[in-house]
């Protein structure tokens, strides 16, 4: 790793650290009155508390991947950095951030459930999409990373055609997407689709997530190595 893709990295957490820390914050708040919530519930019949690192996580990572072309690319190209080194540091600090979350979430995960456990807690419950595979913290973290760096790639493209090509362009794409996936709700496709993945999912889907995910954010070096400070609007 060069001096350049090691200072691009630092700029892009040391940016993300007051965002991280609120969100992190935030999530950890909405846990405990979620556990505290829990403990009123233990005596109520069929009472039940749920709650999900990665509904949060995964949005945070969607959004992430669509902000990181215009807060982070045109400071790259100013201060000198070849589109290469942009293309390699912004891959290492999404699978950084990915397996970064990925690893605090399902300990703090853990860690709540060993409390609960020993203090009775039997109305408090985590949701994960592990829980459609095998529920366990390896499970879990590998889970998260594939589809967080699915996430932070896809919203990447995407935010890379707003950038590159204007709203025009970005719009024409996102519309494209829209249209076909009402489309499918309509016809009673995607119902089908979510309906057939949900009883066939197993691990291996998951990694192909996360290879969708890799062929994206390859593929997007082709808009990258041309990119420019200006962008369309």
């Amino acid at each position: 790793m060069n001096n350049q893709v090691k200072g691009l990295l630092y700029f892009y957490f040391n940016d993300l650290k007051r965002s991280i820390l609120i969100f992190w914050s935030i999530l950890l708040l909405v846990l405990v009155v979620a556990i505290a919530f829990a403990y009123y519930l233990i005596g109520v019949e069929d009472g039940m508390m749920a709650f999900g690192f990665p509904f949060a996580i995964y949005f945070y990572c969607a959004v992430l991947g669509f902000i990181a072309v215009k807060e982070y690319i045109p400071f790259a190209i100013k201060v000198g950095a070849t589109r290469k080194n942009i293309f390699k540091s912004l891959g290492l600090f999404f699978l950084s951030i990915a397996v970064t979350k990925a690893i605090v979430a399902s300990t703090i995960q853990e860690l709540v459930i060993l409390l609960a456990n020993n203090t009775d807690l039997t109305s408090f419950m985590f949701l994960h999409p592990a829980m459609a595979v095998e529920d366990t913290w390896i499970y879990r973290v590998l889970i998260d990373i594939c589809v967080m760096f699915f996430l932070l790639s896809f919203m990447f493209v995407i935010g890379l055609l707003f950038y590159k090509y204007g709203f025009a362009g970005g719009g024409a794409v996102a519309g494209v997407l829209a249209i076909g996936l009402l489309f499918g709700i309509a016809k009673g496709w995607i119902y089908e689709f979510v309906a057939d993945l949900l009883k066939q999912t197993n691990i291996m889907f998951f990694c192909q997530m996360l290879g969708i995910g890799l062929l994206l954010f390859i593929l997007s070096f082709l808009m990258v190595r041309r990119i420019t400070i200006e962008k369309r609007s």
